[in-house]
């Protein structure tokens, strides 16, 4: 099932007096003080009233019950996407619409729903009505489902250099780069099997990246120095996807394996996760409304 129609809104239609809830993640990429200031200014020059506010992981995420106890249709997400993760499981099949906003390392969520939009740009297209609530099509899978994107493979210790990277932790950055160098060059690889989809021996890292047309499968790769050299500065740049790499493909379900038949790493939405020796993934609709101010195209 893919994502569904978008639906125009008014953005006092979903609200109570225009009320929004924050949710924010103090360790996130973008989540200083003066951040956070700057964000609930942005707010009230839109006419939106902050009504309430969790603050992860030392609080709890908000749950349906208590948003709708408390007349709120609409929760803003200032997060990573790790976070942003946690809360749309959180409130799957509920009646309101979650708003993600540009607070991590990455937000390819962001960029997905908002394309290049600044913040308050996007803030103000949804106060004023012009946003869109879609249901986008996500990756599922027995890992739980994947809204920005998924890594797969040794390759997935790179997420702990990213980790290190944000931390500003030299030491860490250090020592995680030797391992991501072996576990890239020395470990065993992921295929891509039902459909059989690029090289039969597999790949050190493969992404997959939800659209609402389908799963988008791509296999990196560095078999030379200067592929390796690549990687690292599309490492250091924080984009994976301008390393050396095959496209596979656009499909709707897939099945990755690892070649030795080991569980292997994934990254889902940046968050780290043990998988079996193989698992399938599927495109299916997300399970509560986002709001959107750009269609996603594929």
């Amino acid at each position: 099932m893919t994502g569904t129609a978008s639906r125009g809104v008014r953005f006092g239609a979903m609200t109570r007096n225009n009320d929004i809830w924050l949710v924010n993640n103090a360790s996130s990429g973008s989540n200083d003080d003066t951040a956070l200031a700057a964000l609930e200014e942005c707010f009230n020059e839109h006419g939106l009233r902050l009504c309430g506010r969790s603050v992860f992981p030392d609080e709890e995420l908000p749950t349906p019950a208590v948003l709708d106890a408390a007349g709120v249709g609409c929760v803003a997400v200032f997060a990573g996407d790790g976070t942003i993760n946690s809360l749309i499981a959180r409130l799957e099949g509920w009646g309101g619409a979650v708003l993600v906003l540009a607070g991590g390392t990455m937000n390819l969520l962001y960029q997905r729903l908002h394309g290049d939009r600044s913040l308050e740009d996007v803030v103000s297209l949804v106060a004023g009505g012009a946003a869109q609530r879609r249901r986008p099509g996500v990756i599922r899978s027995e890992l739980g489902d994947a809204y920005a994107g998924l890594l797969a493979g040794p390759g997935a210790s790179w997420g702990r250099v990213r980790e290190a990277m944000r931390d500003a932790n030299v030491a860490e950055l250090a020592a995680g780069t030797v391992e991501a160098i072996n576990e890239t060059l020395g470990g065993e690889m992921i295929a891509c099997i039902e459909p059989g989809l690029g090289r039969r021996e597999g790949y050190p890292l493969v992404m997959l990246t939800p659209h609402d047309s389908g799963i988008e499968v791509d296999g990196y790769y560095a078999e030379s120095t200067g592929e390796y050299l690549e990687q690292t500065w599309a490492l250091l740049k924080r984009n994976f996807r301008e390393g050396p790499h095959d496209t596979l493909g656009v499909v709707r379900s897939l099945r990755l394996a690892s070649t030795q038949g080991n569980p292997f790493g994934v990254l889902v939405d940046g968050e780290q996760a043990d998988a079996p020796a193989s698992v399938e993934f599927k495109l299916a609709a997300c399970g509560v409304d986002l709001l959107a101010t750009e269609a996603d195209a594929r």
